[in-house]
């Protein structure tokens, strides 16, 4: 299936789920997350959710991070839209951020992380079997995920597609996805 279509089908499916079914998707995928081997993990690149497009409440996994592996450093992205790039931040707390203008929680007064993280979160609106995904179509994390060697698992409420079809050459596949029922793992 075409990108686009995914895209459209994906973000209706979202905006059909009620905010009970929401709640008990996050924790479920919470449930997942806390199965990933963190043994290795010294910085933990993670996006913030959009709220009004009903992503994967990535602050629970924050919260749950920081107190039960304190010495997981926690990056998060900021947006440069002239670019299409992303700064990458040490988090604070909620109260270092402020919503850009696409509603994205950005950090204010975080310090930069220049390094590479060892395993990065990545948003989704949907993902193949092959570990490809699809997501806004800004290719931020495309772009980022390019010529490192980090950890690349993403986050969805649902389970995958069969096959994208218009995957690029520049599209970075996945090396596992959370669902809330299960962690897919890829064969790159």
């Amino acid at each position: 299936m075409l990108k686009s279509i995914l895209r459209k089908q994906a973000l209706q499916k979202r905006k059909n789920l009620t905010e009970e079914e929401i709640a008990s998707l996050n924790k479920r995928l919470l449930a997942q997350f806390k199965k990933l081997d963190l043994s290795t993990i010294k910085t933990l690149h993670i996006f913030l959710p959009i709220i009004h497009q009903k992503e994967p409440d990535t602050f629970l996994l924050i919260e749950w991070l920081q107190k039960n592996h304190p010495e997981i450093q926690i990056i998060v992205p900021k947006s440069e839209f002239d670019s299409s790039l992303m700064s990458h931040h040490h988090y604070i707390d909620k109260e270092d951020l402020i919503n850009n203008h696409y509603h994205i929680p950005e950090p204010q007064q975080a310090k930069p992380f220049n390094g590479i993280p060892d395993m990065v979160i990545v948003p989704l609106l949907a993902f193949d079997k092959n570990g490809y995904r699809v997501g806004y179509g800004k290719g931020f994390y495309d772009r980022f995920l390019q010529n490192i060697s980090t950890q690349k698992i993403g986050l969805s409420f649902f389970d995958a597609v069969t096959e994208i079809n218009d995957v690029h050459l520049n599209d970075i596949r996945l090396d596992k996805c959370i669902t809330p029922n299960k962690i897919v793992e890829f064969n790159c």
